[in-house]
């Protein structure tokens, strides 16, 4: 387990000098440390928060880096999440292990190799959609050379799919807000992504209809569709007018931007308009979608669907008065549950202390904003309102800490509360302490 973020630093660290080194850098010099530590940290955790213009700041040579660390950290976090999960079901006894084999009927429990390969494959196929459609696009449409759109297609793939928010264009998607063959196959890449490979393998690789899906698959399919449309209804319902944002854009072009931007706060952290001159009920809304995040064993961040939809139905039963928690005819055990509120108060506690050290070195931040940086970096998604190029080296390892946390944090310290599950050989007197 003390693996995990050990490889994670290490790679932050290669990353970190690499990017250090002045031909990494467009301009004269090297690039601070801080800078470089940030942007590493960012390309890492795939999270696309950047304090320095990754377009003009960085050198072709900065900008592939940035590519391969965001690659690495994408693979690296899909791999990582579900071969924990692997191990999670090695390590319990007959019948967990029969449960977890059912849970999880697209993986091969006894063969991790094969599922990294799998993984691998998807991951090339995924990217390698995206970056025929983009490249084709902007070398059609846009007159770029061939060479130059292959490139601009093959990066925004890489960073699409992997959910990490980082654009060769200084202004994300903006010039491209009503363009489809840009956005869409871009949103549909951070919607694949973000899905886990978990639930890719069992919805194209074995064909499985929707009535033989596990209950992990349910909730995650479900669940992000029901976020995709509360993302997509609250954007065009509160910002049609806003005339900093959809105001003056066409019927269709209006549609189009509200999926874009509908489907971003799950962790794509790519934009096709200013967040920072949304309304703040869209600010708000956006920061509960980034909180909650995407699916496990995805390259989305947050504390997970799957999480937070368990909590919904945890509340349900509690409600209704029901003994158990029940998710499509199947029961939730006790120790999941317990594990969903621990992932998600870990992450609100996390949240509201990066908040609260992001106010005191940075006082002149409002809450509103210091809230929304430090949720962005917790959830890896790499939206701003515009402030973080402005924060001191402080508040920018606040952000570091606050992005390896919820990025390798989460995944970790929920196979570790798994892990540690052992049965009690005594119980202790019922207490029932007053609630509310």
């Amino acid at each position: 387990m003390r693996l995990v973020p050990i490889a994670f630093l290490a790679v932050i660290a290669i990353g970190t000098v690499l990017l250090a080194l002045p031909p990494a850098r467009a301009g004269a010099g090297a690039a601070p440390f801080v800078t470089a530590l940030f942007t590493a940290t960012s390309s890492v955790c795939v999270t696309g928060l950047t304090v320095v213009d990754t377009a003009t700041y960085w050198s072709p040579f900065g900008q592939v880096m940035i590519m391969v660390l965001t690659q690495v950290g994408g693979f690296g976090v899909m791999a990582m999440a579900t071969l924990l999960s692997i191990a999670v079901g090695r390590r319990l006894g007959l019948r967990g292990r029969l449960l977890a084999r059912a849970e999880n009927q697209a993986l091969d429990l006894n063969n991790p190799g094969r599922v990294l390969a799998r993984i691998a494959i998807v991951m090339a196929v995924a990217e390698s959609l995206i970056l025929v459609v983009v490249a084709g696009r902007l070398w059609l449409g846009y007159d770029y050379a061939f060479g130059r759109a292959l490139w601009y297609g093959l990066f925004h793939a890489v960073s699409a799919f992997n959910n990490a928010g980082f654009a060769l264009w200084s202004d994300s998607l903006t010039q491209f807000v009503g363009d489809a063959w840009i956005c869409l196959p871009l949103t549909l890449g951070v919607i694949a992504g973000s899905l886990g490979f978990p639930v890719m393998f069992e919805l194209w690789w074995t064909g499985r209809k929707p009535a033989r899906w596990s209950t992990h698959t349910r909730l995650t399919v479900a669940g992000s569709i029901v976020l995709l449309v509360v993302g997509f209804g609250v954007m065009l319902a509160f910002e049609w007018g806003n005339p900093d944002t959809f105001g003056p854009l066409g019927v269709a072009d209006k549609v189009l931007a509200a999926f874009t931007q509908g489907a971003m706060p799950r962790s794509g952290g790519l934009n096709s308009v200013d967040y920072g001159a949304m309304l703040p009920a869209t600010i708000a809304v956006t920061i509960g979608l980034m909180f909650i995040g995407g699916g496990s064993a995805g390259t989305g961040g947050g504390i997970k669907v799957t999480t937070f939809f368990l909590l919904a139905y945890v509340i349900k039963a509690e409600i209704k008065g029901e003994p158990d928690v029940v998710i499509g005819r199947r029961r939730v055990a006790e120790t999941t549950q317990r594990q969903a509120i621990s992932v998600a108060l870990g992450g609100v506690a996390l949240c509201a202390l990066g908040c609260l050290a992001l106010l005191t070195t940075s006082p002149w931040l409002t809450l509103e904003r210091a809230l929304f940086e430090s949720v962005s970096a917790f959830a890896t998604v790499g939206l701003s309102l515009g402030v973080t190029g402005n924060l001191g080296a402080q508040a920018q390892l606040v952000l570091v800490v606050l992005m390896f946390c919820g990025r390798v944090g989460t995944v970790t310290v929920a196979s570790a509360l798994a892990l540690n599950t052992r049965p009690s050989l005594h119980r202790y007197p019922e207490a029932r302490p007053i609630v509310g």
